[in-house]
């Protein structure tokens, strides 16, 4: 797009169209303005206004990828693929946010996008039509991508700097992304509406404006049948028949087994209880401690059975082996303050159908993140005092008294 063409707004006639439309749609523009506001709150961006729009950019181009890469999913997978709605209305929402976030960063809405709007308004009768029936995959495959070219052009203007300064240039091209954003989300049958609310449900659950931890969820069963409210867990590693393995001793009690790393190359896994204390302290919740300290809730057969059975243990079990594989391709996590939101959103459908799964993102993250401080002060002292207090909803580490 030309300078020209970025100007050519009220003039046009094709902009009448895109007037019209929007003056039937106003309800839309209305809660998208409403959306952005909220969703500027949650920009961890520490460079501001225009000069921070290399990463929002990034990332819009990036997302739309990702909205491709779902629907060549469906072509592929066909039926199989039973969280295709999901994941596209999930996908578009985080177009939004990053639409959302750079317009906001040249002081635009989304109501001054669609004043922008101008000559490629051509094809708007996609916007106007009541479609019947399931979307068409390869007119959605076409309207993503030229979503993707819009983006893509726009990232390459802000490359050469074209638009750095230029805030009405920069808003015509995002009038552009907003009117293929719109038009991709007419071929899918998306409202923008529910996507822009689910997406924040999503950034809420990751960057809250307040954070309270969810209740402990034992809380209302006798003490019996509760989590100890204080862990102090003495963790020491030793040699047991030529083996290197870590013991657990709480209240001078040997808690659980001989822990090894179960694995050819040692990379000291017979920690990991470690985390189970974490998820307990941060989370309120550990069917592997509760089955450890004997206080499965068997008052409620129906709680003992789905929330703190067999595979409910194995669940966490295996919600550790799959975060550490990952931590091992990051150092354990030292010097990460964030976690990328894919870990997260695996880590929350992993625990689907399960008590743990009302805690918000955030709260999980804190979990991982403290578990592996712990942990790397483990790996370092190889033995030490794990204090979990679900009071205070924190873990953490004191050296041996030995080592001090």
């Amino acid at each position: 797009m030309n300078t020209a063409t970025a100007n050519t707004v009220i003039d046009d006639p094709d902009f009448t169209i895109a007037h019209g439309f929007f003056a039937e749609q106003g309800a839309l523009l209305e809660c998208l303005d409403e959306y952005q506001k909220s969703a500027q709150q949650t920009d961890q961006n520490e460079q501001t206004g225009m000069e921070g729009l290399a990463f929002p950019l990034l990332g819009l181009f990036g997302e739309v990828g990702t909205l491709l890469s779902a629907l060549k999913k469906k072509q592929r997978d066909k039926d199989s693929y039973v969280g295709y709605s999901e994941s596209v209305v999930e996908e578009f929402g985080d177009v939004l946010w990053y639409l959302s976030n750079v317009a906001w960063r040249a002081s635009l809405n989304f109501t001054d996008l669609a004043k922008h709007l101008s000559l490629h308004w051509r094809n708007s009768h996609l916007l106007r039509r009541n479609r019947t029936g399931s979307p068409d995959s390869s007119e959605f495959e076409a309207a993503v991508i030229a979503l993707a070219g819009k983006a893509g052009l726009l990232l390459n203007e802000f490359s050469e700097g074209t638009v750095r300064n230029r805030r009405d240039l920069l808003g015509a091209y995002l009038a552009d992304i907003f009117c293929a954003l719109i038009q991709a989300a007419a071929t899918a049958d998306i409202d923008l509406r529910e996507a822009a609310r689910q997406n924040l449900c999503k950034i809420n659950s990751r960057w809250p404006t307040s954070r309270e931890y969810t209740r402990l969820f034992d809380e209302s069963v006798e003490q019996r049948e509760q989590l100890p409210r204080k862990i102090e867990m003495h963790i020491v590693e030793t040699q047991v028949g030529g083996k290197t393995c870590v013991i657990q001793l709480c209240n001078g009690v040997e808690i659980g087994s001989h822990l090894t790393d179960n694995k050819v190359v040692e990379d000291d896994y017979r920690f990991h209880d470690v985390f189970h204390l974490a998820n307990a302290a941060i989370l309120g919740w550990s069917p592997c401690l509760r089955a450890l300290f004997k206080v499965k809730r068997k008052s409620r057969p129906e709680v003992d059975e789905t929330q703190d059975g067999a595979r409910a243990i194995l669940i966490e079990e295996g919600l550790s082996t799959l975060v550490f594989h990952h931590a091992l391709r990051q150092n354990y996590f030292a010097s990460i303050k964030s976690l990328d939101y894919s870990l997260l959103k695996t880590v929350q459908d992993f625990v689907a159908g399960y008590e743990v799964d009302h805690c918000p993102l955030w709260q999980w993250e804190e979990a991982i993140l403290e578990g592996f401080r712990v942990f790397r002060n483990l790996r370092t002292h190889r033995r030490g005092i794990v204090t979990a207090d679900l009071i205070e909803r924190s873990i953490t580490f004191k050296a041996h008294p030995n080592d001090r």
